[in-house]
């Protein structure tokens, strides 16, 4: 008898390989950030309204969001590490060209092909998970989320020491040279991972649906949030977006290899993930856009006239809180499991933005504000993709870890629209400046929504539990027939 032969074990990665990886995180998390302080300079040197600054930053989520899943199901099927060597060739050229940018048409084309960054994290965790245990995977998934945060600290430290001694195209063009620099260093050092073995292609029908569905809502939603679409255009846009969503379904459900396995998404642990997700962002997003606007804006009575230098000072702290959280996020999903960990982000989340709204009269105030938030957001969304990665099959850690981390761009980009929306809506008619009881309704919004984690915690613990009961039921009918 003839033994079947098995292909042998992927070879395993050393500290390097893994230091590399996170050294590129590290890049592309640094030139993800810089807009960050930099969205009050921005406004002025390019002569743009708030809602618009918010658009500045939420073009690259838009691009990221589209190009995510795809990409990770690309690295599921061709290999992780080739399919991100060409996407870091992408973000090159994006960086290279916001870098020379004259005017804010070719800065938002330059952060479209940035948006490629995104999908890097998940080719990222299928060459972990490929080459590391699940123990170890899990960690190691939450030291390069953790450096990807980590250059969010860099961004922010750099970006107005830079704009304000060079210029602003340079906050652009520096952390690029280092993402070209680390990507030459992972295409040697990092071994390739085998492409999976399938008789079938591409789901390219499935890839097209989704991306439309996607772009569509993020372009959607930026035009809604600013109030630029008629009620009969919202509609439109609701009606293009659901049609495009039950299309890609309906085609999915018939793919013999489907971009996205709908039984993989319909797991409790999957889908539960992505609305916890959705929630968390949304209160990330909001913040992240509101305090830079508040330290800058040199109201009566109210903000603090900061410099984009002493914005991201301000900042570095949750940075810094950032960076930690996401290091240590891996970690508290294998001790305490993600329900744990989001419950106690979330309580922290409202109470700090609850006291925000009533007292935000000192720089400390909202640095405070800024650390507590960011470690809450960092450990719950790391929590929750660190425990997906290791619940689903091998061969879907792309595509799950890329739909979670979409997740997390769509909440963001919309809590940064909404905060944009927020602040349109609330001008003063004098000065033009967004009067003070528009942060505070902002802070509220937030905290609400961070509340909001709390109920969504409750209804999905519940249908765990009904589930559960359910299956209970069915197997002591059958033992007792």
């Amino acid at each position: 008898m003839s033994q079947a032969v098995t292909a042998p074990p992927p070879p395993r990665i050393g500290r390097l390989s893994i230091a590399a990886l996170g050294v590129l995180a590290l890049a592309l998390g640094t030139l993800q950030s810089v807009v960050e302080p930099a969205i009050p300079l921005l406004q002025g040197e390019l002569g743009v309204t708030p809602d618009e600054g918010a658009l500045i930053g939420n073009t690259l989520l838009i691009t990221g969001a589209v190009l995510t899943p795809v990409a990770g199901k690309l690295g599921d099927r061709y290999g992780g590490k080739r399919v991100l060597i060409r996407l870091m060739a992408v973000v090159a050229a994006g960086g290279l060209l916001a870098g020379v940018a004259p005017n804010l048409p070719v800065l938002l084309l330059g952060q479209v092909l940035q948006g490629a960054m995104v999908g890097a994290l998940p080719l990222s965790f299928i060459l972990v998970r490929k080459h590391l245990s699940a123990g170890e995977s899990q960690v190691a998934i939450g030291v390069v989320i953790a450096l990807f945060t980590g250059g969010g600290m860099v961004g922010t430290l750099i970006a107005g020491p830079i704009a304000e001694l060079l210029s602003w195209h340079w906050m652009f063009v520096l952390p690029t040279v280092v993402i070209i620099a680390t990507a030459m260093a992972v295409a040697r050092l990092m071994p390739h991972d085998p492409p999976a073995e399938s008789d079938s292609g591409i789901d390219w029908p499935g890839v097209l649906l989704l991306s439309g569905t996607l772009l569509t809502f993020m372009l959607g939603l930026v035009t809604v949030t600013n109030g630029s679409l008629p009620p009969l255009a919202v509609g439109a846009v609701a009606v293009a977006v659901a049609a495009l969503g039950t299309g890609w379904v309906a085609v999915e459900r018939r793919a013999l290899s489907p971009m996205v396995d709908l039984r993989m998404l319909a797991k409790p642990a999957m889908w539960h993930a992505c609305v916890l997700t959705f929630v968390i962002t949304v209160t990330a997003g909001m913040v992240i856009f509101l305090l830079p606007q508040l330290f800058a804006i040199s109201g009566d009575g109210y903000g603090f006239g900061a410099s984009t230098t002493d914005i991201g000072l301000f900042l570095l702290p949750g940075a810094v809180a950032g960076a930690l959280s996401d290091s240590v996020g891996g970690v508290a999903a294998r001790r305490f499991g993600p329900r744990a960990v989001v419950v106690v982000g979330a309580v922290v989340t409202a109470a700090t933005l609850t006291a925000l709204a009533a007292q935000h009269t000192a720089p400390w105030h909202l640095v405070l504000a800024k650390v507590l938030t960011a470690f809450a957001a960092g450990v719950g969304t790391t929590a929750l993709l660190a425990g997906t990665a290791t619940a689903v099959e091998t061969k879907d850690i792309g595509i799950a870890t890329s739909l979670l981390v979409v997740t997390r761009v769509i909440g963001v980009a919309l809590g940064a629209q909404l905060g944009g929306a927020i602040l349109g809506a609330g001008g003063d008619p004098v000065t033009g400046l967004p009067a003070e009881s528009a942060f505070v309704t902002g802070f509220a919004v937030a905290g609400l929504v961070a509340a909001l984690s709390l109920l969504v915690v409750r209804v999905t613990k519940l249908h765990v539990t009904k589930l559960h009961v359910t299956k209970l039921r069915v197997t002591n009918k059958g033992v007792g027939a």
